[in-house]
């Protein structure tokens, strides 16, 4: 975020590099740096004839070098923008020669997503010596709430922590997919509003009271009622409440609870640090140790992994996923 926010900067105040070379496993940052520079390097006037868009299926690396190579007709500068460069993943370290001596005239900018140049290979020690290298790496599970709060702090919002972890569990880590339900929320709520699970739920249709963020906490608690009622729930709505959602999250939430048991300062500020998470939820993961002593969590962990091969068809004899949860709930609190 900070390297994104960084080349944004940059290109602000005038230092525009000759290459832009964009890549990596998120594609958020990819797509949020190329879009500045295709709506902000040139004017109207001068896109017309000085900016072009190219395809990795479409173009070879001739050709890239070949546009980039001209000169800008009536403007300072030209821009080439290549989309889908992974798509040239072979033959991609043809373009160092390029990159060793570019054209000072035209500013390069090459998405590579979803992987990522062989970093002791020479187009990319190239690339470090005449452009830029913007490695978007995708964001743990546990980091993208606070993500979401920076990014909302930035816009003027703020956002509870169960909300932002009810749009993680729902969402998954997908950051655009998460960005465009936060303009949802945008549109609906004034700036400076709080975001809260009620307003989640009722703009985006994620339910505050059965979702896994609730199962988890009911689970942690023992409370077996409601953990069955929100199973319950997720077997009548399995197409929005994936099995294999539910199980992995609640693999990590037993996983992180035996760390927490081997911890030896379980002072809050400790836990969060050694746990990854939010200060906010500590008081869940020392609840549920006292009701989940160390043998029952070995015992749950193991229960996941095989819940999780059921819930995948593997000797489940295709037994409905309401179902399953429901036995595997049984056995957790057994």
């Amino acid at each position: 975020m900070e390297e994104a926010k960084q080349i944004v900067t940059d290109i602000q105040q005038g230092n525009i590099k000759p290459i832009y070379f964009l890549m990596g496993e998120e594609a958020y940052y990819i797509d949020k740096v190329s879009e500045y520079i295709e709506n902000n390097i040139l004017d109207e006037a001068e896109k017309g004839f000085n900016q072009m868009v190219l395809y990795g299926r479409d173009v070879a690396i001739d050709d890239i070098v070949s546009n980039a190579k001209r000169y800008p007709m009536m403007a300072e500068r030209q821009v080439v923008i290549v989309k889908e460069a992974q798509d040239l993943s072979r033959t991609i370290e043809k373009l160092v020669d390029y990159v060793n001596n570019p054209q000072p005239t035209t500013v390069l900018v090459v998405n590579y997503k979803y992987k990522k140049i062989d970093k002791r290979k020479g187009l990319y020690k190239a690339l470090k010596k005449s452009g830029v290298v913007l490695e978007s790496k995708k964001l743990y599970d546990n980091q993208v709430p606070d993500w979401i709060r920076r990014v909302l702090s930035g816009q003027g919002y703020q956002i509870t922590p169960k909300a932002a972890q009810m749009l993680v569990e729902f969402l998954g880590t997908d950051l655009s997919k998460i960005e465009n339900e936060l303009n949802k929320l945008k549109i609906v709520l004034p700036q400076g509003a709080q975001i809260t699970p009620e307003a989640i739920e009722e703009n985006i249709g994620i339910s505050k009271d059965f979702n896994n963020f609730e199962l988890r906490k009911a689970v942690g608690e023992r409370n077996m009622g409601k953990a069955f009622r929100i199973v319950k729930y997720f077997g009548d709505n399995p197409k929005d409440n994936p099995m294999v959602v539910t199980v992995s999250l609640l693999f990590n939430f037993f996983s992180q609870l035996l760390q927490y048991h081997g911890l030896n300062d379980k002072s809050p500020r400790s836990v969060a640090s050694a746990l990854k998470i939010n200060p906010y939820f500590v008081n869940e993961y020392t609840s549920a140790a006292r009701n989940f002593p160390m043998k029952n969590v070995s015992k749950a962990v193991a229960l996941l992994r095989d819940f999780d091969v059921k819930g995948k068809g593997v000797g489940a004899n295709a037994t409905p996923q309401g179902d399953l949860l429901k036995e595997l709930l049984v056995k957790i609190f057994g």
